[in-house]
């Protein structure tokens, strides 16, 4: 199933001589789907990996993890590393690849991420293709460090779940080009440290904490005693409008007022583009200046992208799908 924009540039009734990027979201190891879809939108294979003659792609993270039955990873990678290495895209990071690092890093023999059977089990994917000793490994690994954390353009902003600028500064005062450092991927992995906050913040989304007593299950059978909130959203009253998955039930927790911490995007910033939270249904944007591009490819949904042109109000027409 394709949208109307994508059916529309196959049949050549949309002009493609101005330049533009191509946002793509969550992938999770889904190397046809992003095949399919790189083809969709015009996309070649070429010496140096797909490529356009006028435009970008520009990824929004978590290439990794899930789909386990897939064994596309390798092929995943191959792609979109060769794509970011020779100018044919842009990257940032996803939390799953933030964990990867952290996993994958030791500190006085101990690795930052706890190997947990919760942590391996989420992992799995990654590491039914990449054994300890591959040395391809080590390549993916240096690739992940490579990523920026966010990306501030002329004429949009990419972060993987929340722009929040007070983040944004404390860890650009940090970082080095919007990357992670050694001593900062340390610093980012103690839980409760200002960077741990704000590397959550950027690549997981903003949490609220719930009442003592209050819990949920999420997706994943974990349970949660915060909830994360569409910070995107300007009109709501009450925490329960904002809580998510939509519709979660979080008790009288619902009623509580928004917290005053919860970060403000206002109407007049530049587009946002963001992946992480699994949406599902039909691709429109969430705000006039902020879409998700994640819409579960890895639960049977959608792999997404938008072709994005310099509009300053995002349409919902311009998203572009496979499923």
């Amino acid at each position: 199933m394709l949208r109307s924009y994508s059916q529309a540039l196959l049949q050549g009734r949309i002009s493609m001589e101005h330049s533009g990027y191509d946002i793509i979201g969550d992938i999770h190891g889904h190397a046809g789907a992003l095949i399919e879809l790189l083809e969709i939108l015009g996309y070649r294979a070429t010496a140096s990996g797909y490529a356009h003659p006028q435009r970008k792609v520009i990824f929004l993270g978590d290439f990794i993890d899930r789909g386990e039955q897939l064994v596309e990873h390798r092929k995943l990678l191959s792609i979109v590393m060769a794509m970011v290495d020779n100018g044919h895209a842009k990257a940032i990071m996803g939390n799953h690849e933030f964990n990867a690092l952290a996993y994958h890093t030791e500190v006085d023999g101990k690795p930052l991420r706890p190997h947990t059977d919760k942590n391996t089990k989420q992992h799995q994917a990654f590491l039914n293709e990449y054994s300890k000793s591959d040395p391809e490994k080590a390549r993916v690994l240096n690739f992940f460090s490579s990523l920026p954390l966010w990306l501030d353009l002329g004429p949009l902003r990419a972060v993987h779940a929340c722009w929040d600028q007070s983040s944004v500064n404390f860890l650009a005062a940090r970082a080095v080009g919007a990357r992670l450092t050694p001593e900062l991927l340390l610093q980012a992995s103690c839980q409760g440290s200002e960077a741990f906050n704000a590397v959550e913040t950027l690549l997981k989304g903003c949490e609220v904490d719930l009442p003592d007593g209050v819990s949920f299950l999420d997706k994943d059978g974990n349970r949660r005693a915060a909830v994360r909130v569409q910070w995107w959203s300007r009109h709501a009253k009450a925490l329960g409008e904002i809580a998510l998955p939509a519709g979660v039930d979080i008790g009288l927790a619902a009623n509580l007022p928004l917290p005053a911490a919860i970060p403000h995007y206002p109407s007049a910033h530049k587009p946002c583009f963001i992946g992480h939270y699994w949406l599902r249904g039909e691709p429109a944007p969430l705000a006039d200046n902020v879409a998700c591009l994640d819409y579960s490819v890895a639960g049977n949904g959608k792999l997404v992208a938008y072709r994005f042109d310099g509009e300053q109000l995002l349409q919902k027409d311009k998203f572009v799908f496979v499923a």
